[in-house]
């Protein structure tokens, strides 16, 4: 496939040229009238010519709003674009195709997928895109905004493969967790697919996001029964940490000497005072360990 790259076409100021027709076309009504007072038949021709070329010239106008462009073809082949806003003429034999610059949204559709543990979810994103191209994007596909809906959701589909629905670990990247992240990804794979098709991705970002509803209830279950053996582990690291640094002190400060197997009783009961849901209950010990 030919490769093609926008560049500027020829063009002239619109009113210029305007001007120009204006001044053929009085000219012709004279030449007309003078005709007709001389009843000679002979300039017929000419008058002929002109009005052809009049209707010609005014076929060759045409409009460029902002962040719009013209793509102008000359029996079937390119000749350029004009991006800039105005009033302009160009060759009157010259098919001239609009072509918007403006931001575009793409809200994809809810997609049902698996995510990286195999989990169904469901899954949408909003993906903002503009032409920078747009010879590319009329010539090197079919039709761009169908192109661009089709690979970004094909790009979505791929992302949520590549992430867990959610993960305790923070080290770990989530679709739920990591929103730049995935963000970031999701930008630079539908950036990759519409390359070819002279088109810009600004951002693209996860609109939904939930399990599919034959599971949600039981991945639901499955969420807070690991969420509180995350917090667990967490808790207990803490209470192991703090059990660990109230020992250190006590033999640095020489508060209290401890054998064995007081310590042992020291961290049983500092290990349920902390990491117990409910408020420990103190005991007065009046006696020793040691005692029966």
């Amino acid at each position: 496939m030919a490769e093609i790259k926008e560049f500027k076409a020829w063009r002239v100021n619109g009113f210029l040229m305007l001007l120009l027709t204006l001044a053929v076309i009085f000219f012709t009504v004279v030449l007309v009238k003078d005709m007709i007072l001389a009843e000679d038949v002979t300039l017929l021709w000419m008058v002929i010519v002109l009005f052809v070329l009049i209707a010609l010239t005014l076929s060759g106008f045409f409009v460029v709003h902002p962040n719009e462009a013209r793509v102008v073809v000359f029996v079937g082949r390119y000749v350029g674009t004009v991006r800039d806003a105005g009033f302009w003429w160009t060759n009157p034999f010259t098919t001239k195709t609009h072509v918007s610059l403006r931001i575009h949204n793409f809200n994809s559709e809810r997609l049902k997928v698996n995510d990286l543990a195999g989990n169904p979810i469901e899954i949408a994103a909003v993906v903002v895109w503009r032409v920078v191209d747009s010879a590319r994007a009329l010539f090197d596909v079919e039709n761009y905004a169908q192109f661009v809906a089709i690979q970004s959701e094909t790009a979505i589909r791929t992302l949520a493969s590549h992430y867990p629905y959610d993960a305790h670990d923070d080290a770990k990247p989530s679709l739920r967790g990591s929103p730049n992240e995935v963000s970031e990804n999701l930008t630079r794979q539908v950036q990759a697919r519409l390359q070819i098709a002279g088109v810009e991705i600004s951002e693209g970002r996860i609109s939904h996001l939930a399990y599919a509803p034959e599971i949600a209830q039981a991945m639901l279950r499955r969420q807070q029964a690991e969420a509180i053996v995350a917090a667990r582990q967490k808790i207990v690291e803490g209470a192991v940490g703090m059990v660990e640094i109230a020992l250190k002190m006590l033999a640095d400060q020489n508060v209290v000497h401890l054998d064995d197997e007081r310590k042992a009783a020291m961290v049983n009961n500092l290990l349920v005072a902390l990491v117990s849901e409910h408020e420990a209950t103190p005991i007065l010990n009046a006696g020793t360990l040691y005692t029966s």
